[in-house]
């Protein structure tokens, strides 16, 4: 989910239902990701996230780089 202002942008990594629109309802907050800072700040709750892999979610794109990015 995209937060920030213009050209400042911040994202949080939530859990959402497919059905709910992009920028909708989300289920919980599992992390933030802050692309403009050097080195960029991720920071994510790994054992929720598992909790809800492990309940059939999947991970978006984006969400899959950060995260294979993160264990190398």
């Amino acid at each position: 989910m995209r937060m920030g202002s213009k050209k400042r942008p911040f994202y949080r990594i939530v859990a959402a239902d497919s059905r709910s629109p992009r920028d909708g309802k989300f289920l919980e907050i599992l992390g933030h990701y802050d692309p403009r800072t050097e080195p960029n700040k991720i920071e994510i709750k790994k054992d929720r996230i598992d909790d809800w892999v492990s309940k059939g979610a999947q991970y978006s794109g984006r969400v899959q780089k950060i995260i294979s990015g993160l264990s190398n």
